[in-house]
């Protein structure tokens, strides 16, 4: 089997990331300043890899996350597959106290293995798991020795786990940040983690005081 250089990222940041408000995959919504900064620097620190491919999301705030890679003439291509949870009725909605105990009622769910409890209206983990198995498979089907997959941080949090062979239970496990890189190696069965949450490429943006806000459940 071919092996694999997997570089895995999350988006980079969005008014609804700062100002505390539930997106999800129904909410399209684009980078802010400070995003396209995160964009433009994890572009400039990674921008010698030999991408043979990008993937994204088909939400805009994926493909705006890797442009200067796309302007730069790599191939890509946006799989659904990848898309965030759904968070059903809640997206769109600011984070209120009540909405916080839900999530992290849910949450508890989650890490319990009821891993088929679906938010309200929106999708359960194992729901997105199913998805990314078509997307998966078809990355895994190229010949392709290092890809740039960007998605969200739920999604991110469920794909990991089945590249890592992990039960969905345990995708809090692995943390994000706007921009942060996961870099995954090996082959289709036996992946290992190269890179953890990894925020190095951002060392040069200031950092902001967000300590007020409900990031988790903004991805």
């Amino acid at each position: 089997m071919m092996s694999k250089k997997i570089y895995i990222i999350r988006h980079g940041q969005t008014d609804y990331n700062l100002n505390g408000i539930v997106q999800g995959s129904g909410v399209d919504s684009s980078l802010n300043s400070r995003g396209r900064e995160q964009a433009r620097s994890f572009f400039q620190h990674y921008k010698e890899v030999p991408f043979d491919k990008i993937y994204t999301s088909a939400l805009r705030r994926t493909r705006e996350s890797v442009e200067d890679f796309l302007i730069k003439g790599i191939p890509s291509e946006s799989l659904p597959g990848l898309n965030e949870i759904s968070w059903g009725a809640k997206e769109g909605q600011r984070i209120t106290p009540e909405e916080d105990a839900y999530y992290h009622w849910m949450l508890n769910q989650w890490q319990l293995g009821k891993t088929d409890v679906r938010i309200e209206g929106g999708e359960s983990p194992e729901d997105v798991s199913k998805r990314q198995d078509v997307a998966w498979d078809h990355i895994m089907s190229k010949m392709e020795s290092s890809v740039l997959i960007c998605m969200h941080g739920r999604a991110m949090r469920i794909l990991l786990c089945k590249i890592l062979n992990y039960p969905l239970r345990c995708m809090d496990m692995f943390e994000h940040e706007n921009l942060c890189l996961y870099l995954v190696e090996g082959t289709n069965s036996n992946f290992s983690i190269r890179k953890y949450n990894d925020t190095a490429h951002l060392k040069n943006i200031p950092k902001i005081d967000d300590s007020q806000l409900v990031s988790a459940i903004t991805p």
